[in-house]
């Protein structure tokens, strides 16, 4: 099994996250980013969208890091990561949603501004960023991981941009039950970091 990816890629260390805590192994194929690989062939017959991650399993070619989470966690991981009834996969889901959404346009969209120089609105990151980093710390403040009580994929979704936000310009120092939060993740069996975690 292959996965396309890119070192500092917050999306694609979610996937590399995954399988090191849930014991599956990867073949890492790197995409010159820098140099354009992801916006042309070979990489754009896997992925025409010229994104990162992508993850080639046999026939099976995915792109988009929440869905290659939601794959390897019901194919290989088990229900402990992917629960298989309705309501905690729906608990599951809303947070791989969040991280698609809050996590990408708050901490995630300040970090490609500061680290590398995109032109997006990098104050309302911040503001985007200090809602959801209030939302997790409530949350956080009456659960030990996000979704279900043990770790799942939701917490993989999450946990790159949150840990990354300081390259972003966002302190967690008003937030200590995300803090914590991370310092349980990072403690979990086979966990790998990455540049900055």
């Amino acid at each position: 099994m292959k996965l396309h990816d890119l070192t500092l890629s917050g999306n694609c260390y979610k996937v590399r996250l995954l399988a090191a805590l849930a014991g599956i192994e990867l073949e890492l194929v790197p995409v010159d980013f820098m140099g354009g690989a992801h916006k042309r062939a070979p990489h754009t017959d896997l992925n025409p969208w010229g994104e990162l991650p992508v993850l080639e399993d046999g026939d099976v070619v995915l792109r988009d890091s929440q869905a290659i989470l939601v794959y390897l966690g019901a194919r290989y991981a088990g229900e402990q990561w992917l629960p298989r009834d309705p309501l905690g996969l729906a608990t599951v889901m809303q947070w791989l949603s969040t991280a698609a959404n809050e996590i990408q346009h708050g901490p995630g969209a300040a970090r490609l501004v500061d680290k590398f120089g995109y032109v997006l609105d990098k104050a309302d990151a911040l503001r985007r960023a200090e809602r959801i980093l209030g939302l997790l710390e409530q949350h956080l403040a009456h659960n030990d991981w996000l979704a279900l009580q043990h770790p799942t994929i939701a917490d993989c979704a999450v946990f790159p941009y949150v840990a990354l936000s300081h390259e972003g310009g966002m302190s967690l120092a008003d937030y200590p039950q995300v803090r914590a939060w991370i310092d349980r993740v990072k403690a979990l069996p086979g966990f790998v970091g990455m540049p900055g975690v």
